[in-house]
Protein backbone atom coordinates (compact mmCIF):
# COMPACT_ATOMS: atom_id res chain seq x y z
CA UNK A 1 0.00 0.00 0.00
CA UNK A 2 1.61 3.33 -1.06
CA UNK A 3 2.17 6.02 1.28
CA UNK A 4 -0.43 9.68 1.26
CA UNK A 5 0.85 12.11 -1.88
CA UNK A 6 2.44 15.68 -1.06
CA UNK A 7 -0.57 17.10 -1.88
CA UNK A 8 -2.49 15.24 0.64
CA UNK A 9 0.15 15.62 3.43
CA UNK A 10 0.25 19.67 3.36
CA UNK A 11 -2.05 20.89 6.32
CA UNK A 12 -2.00 17.85 8.20
CA UNK A 13 0.25 18.78 11.34
CA UNK A 14 3.51 18.00 9.92
CA UNK A 15 6.14 20.56 10.79
CA UNK A 16 7.60 19.80 7.26
CA UNK A 17 4.80 21.04 5.37
CA UNK A 18 4.09 23.63 7.71
CA UNK A 19 4.45 27.34 6.78
CA UNK A 20 6.47 29.35 9.80
CA UNK A 21 4.70 32.26 10.54
CA UNK A 22 6.66 34.05 12.83
CA UNK A 23 8.99 34.53 9.62
CA UNK A 24 5.74 36.43 7.68
CA UNK A 25 6.33 39.52 9.64
CA UNK A 26 3.38 41.30 8.02
CA UNK A 27 1.82 42.45 4.85
CA UNK A 28 3.27 45.21 2.70
CA UNK A 29 0.74 47.67 1.01
CA UNK A 30 0.01 51.11 0.74
CA UNK A 31 -1.80 52.96 3.30
CA UNK A 32 -5.83 54.46 2.29
CA UNK A 33 -4.73 57.71 2.34
CA UNK A 34 -7.62 61.18 0.33
CA UNK A 35 -5.97 61.25 -3.33
CA UNK A 36 -6.43 64.77 -3.15
CA UNK A 37 -3.97 65.68 -0.54
CA UNK A 38 -0.36 64.31 -0.25
CA UNK A 39 0.58 62.20 2.58
CA UNK A 40 4.41 62.62 3.68
CA UNK A 41 6.29 59.98 5.14
CA UNK A 42 9.67 58.70 6.84
CA UNK A 43 11.52 55.76 6.17
CA UNK A 44 12.12 54.66 10.02
CA UNK A 45 14.20 51.34 9.38
CA UNK A 46 14.73 48.69 6.68
CA UNK A 47 14.19 45.18 7.97
CA UNK A 48 14.96 41.75 6.84
CA UNK A 49 11.90 39.25 6.15
CA UNK A 50 13.33 36.04 6.94
CA UNK A 51 9.59 34.31 4.93
CA UNK A 52 10.25 36.67 2.09
CA UNK A 53 12.80 37.56 -0.57
CA UNK A 54 12.54 40.89 -0.50
CA UNK A 55 13.27 43.69 2.73
CA UNK A 56 10.33 46.07 3.79
CA UNK A 57 10.58 49.75 5.07
CA UNK A 58 9.14 50.55 7.75
CA UNK A 59 7.71 54.26 6.89
CA UNK A 60 5.99 56.03 9.53
CA UNK A 61 3.00 58.22 8.12
CA UNK A 62 1.71 60.65 10.92
CA UNK A 63 2.57 58.93 13.61
CA UNK A 64 1.42 55.13 12.10
CA UNK A 65 3.97 53.06 10.97
CA UNK A 66 3.31 50.91 7.73
CA UNK A 67 5.40 48.29 6.06
CA UNK A 68 5.90 49.40 2.47
CA UNK A 69 8.58 47.53 -0.67
CA UNK A 70 11.53 49.89 -0.61
CA UNK A 71 12.52 51.16 -4.04
CA UNK A 72 16.29 50.35 -4.68
CA UNK A 73 18.39 53.26 -3.12
CA UNK A 74 16.21 54.11 -0.32
CA UNK A 75 17.84 55.04 2.79
CA UNK A 76 16.91 55.73 6.22
CA UNK A 77 15.31 59.05 7.08
CA UNK A 78 14.64 59.13 3.59
CA UNK A 79 11.25 61.08 3.13
CA UNK A 80 8.27 58.96 0.79
CA UNK A 81 4.99 60.70 -0.31
CA UNK A 82 1.57 59.51 -1.60
CA UNK A 83 0.39 61.43 -4.56
CA UNK A 84 3.67 63.55 -4.34
CA UNK A 85 5.85 63.94 -7.51
CA UNK A 86 6.80 61.02 -9.55
CA UNK A 87 10.53 60.59 -7.91
CA UNK A 88 12.22 57.45 -6.56
CA UNK A 89 10.06 55.79 -3.94
CA UNK A 90 6.77 57.55 -3.86
CA UNK A 91 3.96 56.23 -4.09
CA UNK A 92 1.59 57.85 -7.35
CA UNK A 93 -1.52 57.30 -9.26
CA UNK A 94 -0.68 56.12 -12.90
CA UNK A 95 -2.17 58.86 -14.30
CA UNK A 96 0.51 61.52 -12.84
CA UNK A 97 3.22 59.39 -13.68
CA UNK A 98 5.54 59.96 -17.14
CA UNK A 99 5.36 57.49 -20.12
CA UNK A 100 8.36 55.51 -19.51
CA UNK A 101 9.15 55.16 -15.97
CA UNK A 102 9.74 52.58 -14.38
CA UNK A 103 7.02 51.24 -11.39
CA UNK A 104 6.66 48.55 -9.52
CA UNK A 105 4.08 47.07 -6.65
CA UNK A 106 1.03 47.92 -8.88
CA UNK A 107 -2.31 47.85 -8.03
CA UNK A 108 -4.58 46.06 -9.98
CA UNK A 109 -7.72 48.13 -8.94
CA UNK A 110 -7.26 51.21 -7.02
CA UNK A 111 -6.92 51.08 -3.29
CA UNK A 112 -6.06 47.22 -3.49
CA UNK A 113 -2.72 47.87 -1.62
CA UNK A 114 -0.37 46.98 -4.79
CA UNK A 115 -0.24 43.62 -6.20
CA UNK A 116 1.89 43.54 -9.43
CA UNK A 117 5.84 43.23 -9.56
CA UNK A 118 6.44 42.71 -6.14
CA UNK A 119 9.81 40.46 -6.29
CA UNK A 120 13.24 41.96 -5.88
CA UNK A 121 14.31 43.72 -9.39
CA UNK A 122 11.06 43.35 -10.99
CA UNK A 123 9.54 46.15 -12.72
CA UNK A 124 6.99 47.57 -15.13
CA UNK A 125 7.24 50.34 -17.60
CA UNK A 126 4.28 52.75 -18.26
CA UNK A 127 3.53 53.29 -21.97
CA UNK A 128 0.08 54.82 -22.91
CA UNK A 129 -2.54 55.72 -21.41
CA UNK A 130 -6.24 57.28 -22.42
CA UNK A 131 -9.38 58.50 -21.16
CA UNK A 132 -9.52 57.20 -17.56
CA UNK A 133 -7.35 53.62 -18.22
CA UNK A 134 -3.77 53.26 -18.41
CA UNK A 135 -1.28 50.48 -20.55
CA UNK A 136 1.54 49.29 -18.22
CA UNK A 137 4.68 46.64 -19.58
CA UNK A 138 5.09 43.86 -17.05
CA UNK A 139 8.00 41.88 -17.01
CA UNK A 140 6.88 38.98 -19.35
CA UNK A 141 6.41 41.72 -21.87
CA UNK A 142 2.27 41.66 -21.69
CA UNK A 143 0.15 44.45 -21.76
CA UNK A 144 -2.31 45.56 -19.08
CA UNK A 145 -4.71 47.70 -18.97
CA UNK A 146 -5.61 49.40 -15.69
CA UNK A 147 -7.83 52.33 -14.17
CA UNK A 148 -5.62 55.28 -14.10
CA UNK A 149 -6.28 56.17 -10.25
CA UNK A 150 -4.24 53.06 -9.23
CA UNK A 151 -1.17 53.23 -7.60
CA UNK A 152 2.26 52.34 -8.35
CA UNK A 153 5.54 53.13 -6.63
CA UNK A 154 8.60 55.17 -8.92
CA UNK A 155 11.31 52.67 -9.10
CA UNK A 156 13.02 49.04 -8.96
CA UNK A 157 12.46 46.94 -5.98
CA UNK A 158 15.42 46.45 -3.78
CA UNK A 159 17.24 43.25 -3.38
CA UNK A 160 17.73 42.74 -7.13
CA UNK A 161 21.09 41.16 -6.59
CA UNK A 162 20.06 38.36 -4.05
CA UNK A 163 19.95 35.63 -6.96
CA UNK A 164 22.92 36.38 -8.59
CA UNK A 165 24.99 34.79 -5.65
CA UNK A 166 25.06 30.76 -6.34
CA UNK A 167 24.13 28.59 -3.21
CA UNK A 168 27.02 25.90 -3.37
CA UNK A 169 25.63 23.96 -1.32
CA UNK A 170 22.59 21.45 -1.05
CA UNK A 171 22.21 22.55 2.72
CA UNK A 172 21.74 26.25 2.25
CA UNK A 173 19.21 25.64 -0.66
CA UNK A 174 17.00 23.26 1.68
CA UNK A 175 17.06 26.50 4.73
CA UNK A 176 16.48 29.28 2.24
CA UNK A 177 13.18 27.38 1.24
CA UNK A 178 12.13 26.40 4.33
CA UNK A 179 12.27 29.72 5.54
CA UNK A 180 9.41 30.19 2.87
CA UNK A 181 7.61 27.32 3.63
CA UNK A 182 8.44 25.22 0.57
CA UNK A 183 9.68 21.82 -0.01
CA UNK A 184 13.12 21.41 -1.14
CA UNK A 185 14.18 18.69 -2.32
CA UNK A 186 11.51 18.13 -5.07
CA UNK A 187 11.67 14.58 -7.15
CA UNK A 188 10.51 14.43 -10.38
CA UNK A 189 7.27 12.67 -10.57
CA UNK A 190 7.45 9.95 -12.63
CA UNK A 191 11.02 8.85 -10.96
CA UNK A 192 8.61 7.98 -7.99
CA UNK A 193 7.13 4.68 -7.63
CA UNK A 194 4.01 3.25 -8.72
CA UNK A 195 2.90 3.70 -5.56
CA UNK A 196 3.53 6.77 -4.19
CA UNK A 197 2.59 8.85 -6.87
CA UNK A 198 0.00 8.31 -10.27
CA UNK A 199 2.81 9.33 -12.92
CA UNK A 200 5.24 6.89 -11.32
CA UNK A 201 7.02 4.54 -12.99
CA UNK A 202 5.75 6.23 -16.22
CA UNK A 203 6.80 7.68 -19.43
CA UNK A 204 4.22 9.22 -20.16
CA UNK A 205 2.24 7.32 -23.46
CA UNK A 206 -0.96 8.41 -21.13
CA UNK A 207 -3.34 11.08 -20.87
CA UNK A 208 -2.78 13.20 -17.78
CA UNK A 209 -6.18 14.99 -17.62
CA UNK A 210 -8.30 14.44 -14.24
CA UNK A 211 -12.08 15.68 -13.44
CA UNK A 212 -12.68 18.20 -11.42
CA UNK A 213 -14.74 16.10 -9.29
CA UNK A 214 -11.80 13.55 -8.54
CA UNK A 215 -10.21 12.84 -4.78
CA UNK A 216 -7.67 15.42 -3.70
CA UNK A 217 -4.89 12.76 -3.77
CA UNK A 218 -5.69 12.16 -7.80
CA UNK A 219 -6.40 15.88 -8.70
CA UNK A 220 -2.10 15.40 -10.34
CA UNK A 221 -1.84 16.75 -14.39
CA UNK A 222 -4.21 19.05 -16.27
CA UNK A 223 -7.39 19.44 -14.00
CA UNK A 224 -10.45 19.71 -16.24
CA UNK A 225 -8.89 21.36 -18.99
CA UNK A 226 -10.57 23.42 -21.64
CA UNK A 227 -8.41 21.62 -24.14
CA UNK A 228 -6.07 19.13 -24.47
CA UNK A 229 -3.48 18.25 -27.76
CA UNK A 230 -1.20 20.30 -29.71
CA UNK A 231 -2.61 23.96 -30.31
CA UNK A 232 -2.71 24.41 -34.31
CA UNK A 233 -1.51 27.43 -36.09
Amino acid sequence: MGKNLIQQRRGKGNTRYRSPKHKFIGAPKYPLVNSANVTEGIVKNIIYAPGRKIPFAVVEFAGKKELLIPSDGVQLGQKIMINGPAENGNVVELEKIPEGTKIFNVELRPSDGGRLCRSPGSFALVTTRSANKTVIVLPSKKQKVLSSRCRATIGVPAGAGRSDKPMLKAGKKYFAARASGKLYPIVTKTKMNPVDHPFGGRNFGKMKTRSRDRSPGSKVGSISPRRTGKKKR
